[in-house]
């Protein structure tokens, strides 16, 4: 059996310039992608198969109707592959888990039978995060996400600490319910720079659906990372540190005094 991590993607800024007549939203964000994530393991069958497992595999209500299958049956392979699903990021919580997903797919097909000449199209038919999550490095996004520019990797291998207070948070009321107020845009610069002066427009409408994630940004920023921020749409929050020592007595602490929140330690890639 092959496996193919689902890097969890991080947004270090997230703005949101205004609402489009086709009822999306123009946005621009950094995109960043946590060296773990979901695993796929995948094996030569007779006909396409997808199983999903773990923690948090009861939160896709189909398992054949996931992004896992829409992208296998998306793209064009010579034989069938049998796809194992283990979820270990919560769905519904701003860490781009189901096009992640999706991209793993993309990078497992690529690997055995190459991609499409078109295969940027199919990924931004599945979700505006699946052509960043192909392929998993830092970069850009504009318009709905998905028209990528490339970024430095000036923030590769920072340590990183995940926390989700185990509440879903949908992408859509979230968007919703913001006020339609145009920040200005996202900053120049390098990654570093960016992450650091940017910032993510829709922390106030998801706390204000979700008042938990202002409690996750508290005691993040407690922990004294030189960042500490929500991550899309939330409820997912992250904290970057200098090192894995602080990182990981951030991930100590946080685990003492809340034990029922879902956490991950990883390194930006």
């Amino acid at each position: 059996m092959v496996q193919e991590i689902a890097f969890a993607k991080i947004n270090l800024a997230l703005h949101v310039r205004r609402r489009r007549e086709d009822g999306y939203h123009e946005l621009e964000t950094l995109f960043a992608f946590v060296d773990a994530g979901d695993v796929l393991g995948v094996e030569p069958a007779d006909q396409d198969m997808v199983r999903v497992v773990g923690e948090f595999a009861e939160g896709l209500d189909d398992p054949r109707d996931n992004l896992v299958a829409k992208a296998l049956a998306m793209l064009p392979h010579d034989s069938g592959l049998s796809i194992t699903l283990e979820k270990k990021l919560p769905v519904a919580a701003g860490l781009g888990g189901g096009s992640a997903d999706a991209g793993a797919v993309f990078r497992i097909v690529r690997e055995a039978h190459g991609l499409p000449d078109d295969w940027r199209d199919r990924a931004a038919a599945l979700g505006a995060d699946v052509p960043a999550c192909v392929e998993s490095r830092t970069c850009i996004g504009r318009g709905t996400g998905t028209e990528l520019e490339p970024a430095d990797d000036s923030l590769a291998g920072t340590p990183v600490l995940l926390v989700n207070p185990r509440m879903p948070l949908s992408t859509g009321p979230v968007f919703k319910a913001w006020d339609g107020t145009d920040r200005g845009p996202m900053p120049a610069g390098d990654a570093r720079t960016i992450a650091l002066e940017g910032r993510n427009d829709l922390e106030g409408p998801a706390i204000a659906l979700c008042p938990p994630v202002a409690g996750v940004l508290a005691a993040l920023r407690g922990t004294s990372p030189f960042l500490a921020r929500m991550s899309g749409s939330g409820a997912t929050c992250f904290a970057l540190f200098d090192d894995e020592a602080a990182r990981d007595q951030a991930a100590a602490r946080i685990a003492a005094d809340h034990p029922g929140w879902w956490q991950m330690r990883g390194k930006l890639r």
